[in-house]
């Protein structure tokens, strides 16, 4: 039964405190008003009868004797008190009375007041969980855009309105990364499909020959965009384990892969780099360096160069190459993210290199950052945190 009489609102409770505060604070200010009025106004209005004049009664020589005078005198003072004593008791009475109903009238406004001032202050509370009602995966678009000056509640709206903007950020992403990823699938089994068909109508020896070859290149790229997804599946992940690792001797090894390849293509390899030790997974780490020395080798042209550094625990890889748009090198470590249409060429990636780079260094608490080169190409630099010396 109790529990019933209980506000079940916010605003009703808000109301019921303000209002509560309001009334207690008046009923304070009438008990001290009664108070410091109560508060010798006896001797206060006997005051005022002692110091006005009075005229003592002349007697006449048939009177009565002056020695029964006195008990005239003792009524007239007991009179006077009595007077003295009414008087107070009936301002008193008044001030009660007067104060009673002021407060009355001040409760009722000041639970009118409460429940108005309440309706205002949760106003944009209303607004966010009518928007909050309002969303799906269709219209994360909408914002609050709280209007009013500087303050908690605003800041709170604010928020909101960033939240949703992040989310529709992840939620587009994840869709065209879905749809990508469907996308690159459906190619490499398409292919595999023609060139059944192909080679089951047409039995040359030739012919099946190519087939063949074209069946096990598109197994090849169908697992290594497998193989891609699930390395980017699991650098989204948290470390579970952390351990020392030798950024410098990643980095020799990586570098030492490609040069093969870099002298088949006139490619200049450079390395400049400081020990530096980095608290995470190796296995990862080896990845991170592999795929920006990849893609630095893989989007370059004939006679171009690659430069490695490691100083100060910031990794860089820089290249020659196409030039790139300024504003659209940030935007290349989104999974199948390219500068140009897909080819389906030979030795081309499946566009998640710089996505897994990206992952791996935010699970290794740092930002992968890039930057297009005046000249062409691209630096990419990921900034670790050191771990301290390593010995032996």
């Amino acid at each position: 039964m109790i529990r019933r009489l209980l506000p079940t609102t916010e605003r009703a409770r808000l109301t019921a405190l303000y209002g509560g505060l309001l009334v207690l604070a008046g009923c304070v200010l009438v008990a001290v008003i009664y108070l410091l009025v109560s508060d010798g106004l006896d001797h206060r209005i006997r005051a005022a009868f002692t110091t006005a004049p009075y005229r003592r009664p002349v007697p006449m020589a048939t009177s009565t004797p002056p020695s029964e005078l006195v008990p005239t005198q003792q009524a007239g003072r007991y009179a006077r008190t009595e007077t003295v004593e009414l008087i107070t008791s009936s301002t008193l009475t008044r001030l009660l009375t007067v104060s009673g109903i002021a407060l009355a009238v001040f409760a009722v406004l000041s639970v009118f007041l409460a429940w108005w001032m309440a309706g205002r202050v949760l106003r944009p509370v209303g607004l966010i969980t009518a928007t909050a009602r309002r969303l799906s995966g269709d219209n994360l678009h909408q914002r609050i855009e709280l209007a009013g000056p500087p303050g908690e509640l605003k800041d709170l709206a604010d928020t909101f309105d960033q939240m949703l903007g992040r989310l529709e950020h992840l939620v587009t992403a994840q869709r065209r990364f879905a749809a990508n990823a469907a996308h690159e699938l459906r190619t490499p089994l398409a292919i595999q499909r023609s060139a059944a068909e192909i080679g089951l109508a047409d039995p040359d020896p030739e012919r099946v020959r190519w087939i063949r070859s074209e069946l096990i290149h598109a197994a090849d790229r169908s697992e290594h965009l497998i193989e891609s997804l699930l390395l980017l599946a699991t650098a989204q992940q948290d470390l579970e384990q952390r351990q020392p690792v030798r950024l410098e001797e990643t980095v020799a090894i990586a570098a030492a892969a490609v040069l093969d390849e870099a002298r088949q293509r006139d490619i200049t390899v450079t390395t400049s780099v400081e020990p530096a030790t980095v608290e995470g997974d190796p296995v990862l780490l080896a990845l991170l360096v592999r795929n920006l020395v990849d893609n630095a080798l893989r989007y370059n042209h004939r006679g171009g160069t690659v430069r490695i550094g490691l100083h100060d625990g910031t990794l860089t890889v820089s290249n020659s190459g196409p030039l790139i748009p300024a504003e659209d090198a940030p935007h290349l470590f989104e999974p199948f993210r390219r500068l140009g249409e897909r080819t389906h060429a030979a030795g081309e990636g499946a566009g998640l290199g710089l996505s897994i780079v990206a992952s791996v260094a935010h699970s290794h608490g740092t930002e992968a950052t890039a930057r297009a080169n005046p000249d062409g190409g691209l630096t990419i630099e990921v900034a670790f945190t050191a771990a301290g010396p390593m010995t032996g």
